[in-house]
């Protein structure tokens, strides 16, 4: 089996998601499934740690979550849980929005 023939990992679905294990091309398309997989398990308070560096993830986030019709709030961690190194989503039940 070749290296690109690897199972796909098998992500564990929680309120809180750690970007700095995924390459910056794929955040924004992890970030939304992962959302997505929140959602429809009820988990509707997800914490996104992005890292602080230059803010180019958290931009992405913010953008991403800007576009998605579920999230309905979007709040930077306090100090205690990343400070602006982290993003609290808050996204709508599934019966609120489609």
């Amino acid at each position: 089996m070749a290296e690109d023939d690897d199972p796909p990992f098998e992500l564990p679905i929680g309120d809180e998601l750690d970007l700095h294990a995924f390459a910056p091309r794929d955040v924004t398309s992890v970030v939304e499934d992962y959302l997505r997989a929140c959602r429809e398990r009820g988990i509707l308070r997800v914490r996104l740690v992005h890292g602080r560096g230059r803010g180019v993830q958290r931009s992405a986030v913010r953008a991403l979550c800007a576009r998605l019709p579920f999230v309905v709030g979007l709040d930077e961690a306090p100090p205690e849980l990343g400070g602006w190194g982290a993003t609290f989503v808050t996204l709508a039940a599934p019966t609120d929005i489609g």
